[in-house]
């Protein structure tokens, strides 16, 4: 008598990157995969800091287990953010990781996922036909609209800022905050820095996405072209700059100079959202929630890689909301049949058969990238 086939098991263990609360599934997702015949394990608590509870997850049909279990009875390892140094352990072949990667800025991860033949899906490189990040957009959302909110926050005396309220009152001019990209962070920032009556510009090269911009803020927003000239006086002049640059699975451009910094005004913010791809201003480290500022050059530097972990209850449902039709098709098809049958799903896939599969990816760590098929045969 045949032995019945084995379940997919998906592992969702909880996050440990400095400061992230999120977690990778709502209990309305685990119940979406256990409809579809998926095992779910989650581990101890993992959604507590989501105001999710194991009880809510159990009732969802999950099984809650240690770190260990998560990790090492699943197939498919959901996360929010790339594996830590501490983590590589739970590493092996045949483990499918679907999960925020960018490897572009973490090297050291891309090396620990070819050495030890995980396939590695990124969130942020499933890409549309026309361009579009639907798993990076509702997590970009988050971002851009908490740029503006930190920056006025940093902006405060109290916290080493100029002083400057950002919209101002009667008589006294706001704050000039310059976002860099229209993209969703920075259209999202630019925004709400306009909702709370700044003086906003926002640069970008793309002119027909400014005429959109434009058309929707009528005139609100100024939307300037973006080149050297144009990015150095705006700059010089803000109160708040918000680097929103994207290059989809590339390394970020740098287009603020250390010595545009120089020529800001003392006590003005930097808020570099584009930090979890290298970032996109010269002066930029990234920072965590528990120290998340530095000052260079009488310049408050904000630079947190995971920024919508501060608000994990909304980011953990928009992400899911995202990520859990295709973590269904992943678990239930297998990377081979997804990525086969959706290009979308195949241009998320990072890393297969011990070696780099984007190639995008692999230019931005200075390596040579293979074919997915001939990685997923290996």
């Amino acid at each position: 008598m045949n032995a019945a086939p084995e379940l997919p098991v998906v592992g969702v263990p909880r996050e440990t990157k400095n400061g992230e609360h999120r977690v990778a599934i709502t209990p309305d997702g685990v119940a979406e995969l256990v409809s579809h015949g998926v095992e779910v394990v989650i581990e101890h608590d993992a959604g507590a800091d989501s105001a999710i509870s194991d009880s809510e997850y159990l009732a969802a049909g999950a099984q809650i287990g240690s770190a260990e279990e998560a990790w090492s009875r699943a197939s498919m390892v959901l996360k929010v953010k790339e594996p830590q140094a501490h983590e590589f352990g739970y590493l092996r072949p045949g483990l499918v990781l679907f999960t925020y990667l960018h490897l572009a800025a973490y090297p050291d991860v891309a090396d620990a996922l070819c050495a030890n033949g995980v396939t590695g899906v990124a969130y942020e490189t499933v890409q549309a036909a026309d361009g579009a990040l639907p798993l990076l957009a509702p997590m970009s959302e988050v971002a851009g609209r908490m740029a503006t909110q930190v920056g006025a926050h940093f902006l405060e005396r109290e916290h080493g800022g100029r002083g400057v309220l950002l919209g101002g009152v009667p008589g006294v001019r706001p704050a000039r905050v310059v976002v860099l990209g229209a993209g969703n962070v920075g259209w999202n920032a630019a925004w709400i820095a306009q909702g709370m009556e700044a003086e906003v510009m926002l640069l970008d090269r793309n002119t027909d996405r400014l005429r959109w911009v434009d058309q929707i803020h009528q005139g609100r927003i100024v939307t300037i072209a973006s080149n050297r000239g144009a990015v150095a006086r705006a700059v010089a002049d803000a109160d708040l700059v918000i680097g929103a640059i994207l290059v989809p699975a590339g390394r970020a451009p740098v287009v603020v100079t250390e010595e545009m910094v120089r020529g800001m005004k003392p006590g003005a913010v930097i808020v570099d959202v584009a930090v979890d791809q290298g970032g996109c201003i010269e002066t930029t480290r990234e920072t965590t929630h528990d120290n998340p500022v530095y000052e260079k050059h009488g310049v408050i530097h904000y630079a947190v890689g995971n920024m919508p972990a501060a608000v994990p209850f909304t980011s953990t449902y928009a992400l899911t909301n995202a990520t859990l039709p295709y973590a269904v098709t992943l678990a239930t098809r297998g990377v081979r049949n997804a990525s086969a049958a959706d290009p979308m799903l195949r241009s998320g896939v990072n890393t297969a058969g011990g070696r780099i599969t984007h190639p995008t990816v692999a230019e931005a760590l200075g390596r040579e990238s293979i074919d997915l098929a001939t990685a997923l045969e290996a």
